[in-house]
């Protein structure tokens, strides 16, 4: 099996410098309000945003449901990358969000490698463009526009 089944990849140019980008990803309040597929919320309970840090939150789905999260940053380069494990048993990944300077611009890679590649197969349909609303939401938020309203 190759690596790419165990892969899910999203990548967008944003016309921002990268220390923007990285910026919105680093304070929990900011961060808090743009994460997420579309019509989503956040609550989070914890956010040590630095290797070995714990990121633990509630989202909170647009028809009441609430799904807890938990995960450990193991990476941080500052502005360019980093990698958080997302620990759900038989739903465990690893995320790699990595930030590269485009003469002013950022580019944005997204890259979720599953532990199990049928796990990967089994959530591609609604993940790509869940991950697809996840940035159109950074967007907005680089933008200075508020949220759209759904």
């Amino acid at each position: 099996m190759s690596a790419d089944a165990h892969a899910i990849v999203t990548s967008r140019m944003f016309a921002a410098a990268r220390t923007r980008v990285w910026a919105a990803f680093c304070d929990p309040v900011v961060l808090a309000g743009w994460w997420g597929p579309a019509g989503f919320t956040n609550t989070f309970h914890e956010f040590d945003f630095r290797p070995g840090g714990v990121w633990r939150f509630t989202m909170h789905g647009p028809d009441g449901a609430a799904y807890p999260m938990d995960h450990r940053f193991s990476e941080i380069v500052a502005p360019e990358q980093f990698v958080v494990r997302h620990l759900q048993p038989g739903h465990d990944f690893t995320l790699t969000v990595t930030l590269a300077d485009c003469a002013g611009a950022t580019g944005i890679t997204w890259r979720m490698l599953f532990d199990d590649p049928a796990e990967a197969a089994r959530v591609r349909p609604f993940v790509v463009p869940a991950n697809e609303q996840n940035l159109d939401r950074l967007e907005t938020h680089l933008s200075g526009q508020p949220p759209a309203v759904r």
